[in-house]
């Protein structure tokens, strides 16, 4: 463990700013992943706890008609399709159950991580109230257009693959191009500490 300090302090003596990027992002990729499986627990249990009433209700903007490898659903930036299996009963994972699943999950997932990456990963001393409010403006865009390319993902996967499967690819997809998008948000709004002198 020694010759391992021994080595990181000689390399962050050598590489000051290449060895801050590499613990940054090594710690923003070990919480972004801690919080990761946060909202694969809700998205896989939560739309069932809502139960059916809501999975069959359909709400979605811009509700664009699309077809995919012979599915029919629609397109939009937020709100999923009803899911149907092959007799027509409404299933679990779409609806405006799965949106709610949805933005909760990732929505709680935030809020455990904004203050470990803030405090912890790029130790920012800034006005907590402005980067948690450039942070909720990110996390809405971020939002939008992960959710335009996750409802063809949910539209098409649940049908082709069991819930769990699908679930698990709608986690990488969401949490996967959020975290790499907010590891840049992260490093404009949680600037680097002045150095006293």
């Amino acid at each position: 463990m020694n010759a391992l300090k021994n080595w990181w302090n000689n390399f962050e003596q050598k590489h000051p700013k290449a060895s801050k990027w590499v613990r940054e992002g090594g710690l923003f990729f070990i919480f972004s992943n801690l919080v990761t499986v946060v909202q694969y627990i809700i998205y896989a249990f939560l739309p069932n706890m809502l139960g059916l009433g809501l999975a069959g209700m359909e709400w979605s903007w811009p509700a664009i008609p699309a077809r995919l490898f012979g599915i029919d659903f629609t397109w939009n930036a937020i709100g999923y399709d009803v899911l149907y299996d092959a007799a027509g009963n409404v299933v679990i994972g779409g609806g405006v159950g799965y949106l709610i699943a949805m933005l909760a999950g990732s929505f709680l997932a935030q809020c455990i991580n904004f203050p470990l990456q803030r405090n912890i990963t790029f130790r920012s001393k800034g006005n907590p109230w402005y980067q948690a409010m450039w942070y909720f403006i990110a996390w809405v865009a971020i939002t939008f257009v992960v959710n335009s390319i996750n409802c063809v993902w949910v539209a098409v996967a649940s049908q082709l693959l069991p819930g769990w499967i699908y679930n698990l690819g709608t986690t990488f997809l969401m949490g996967g191009i959020s975290m790499v998008v907010f590891f840049f948000v992260f490093k404009i709004i949680f600037p680097e500490k002045k150095e006293e002198k």
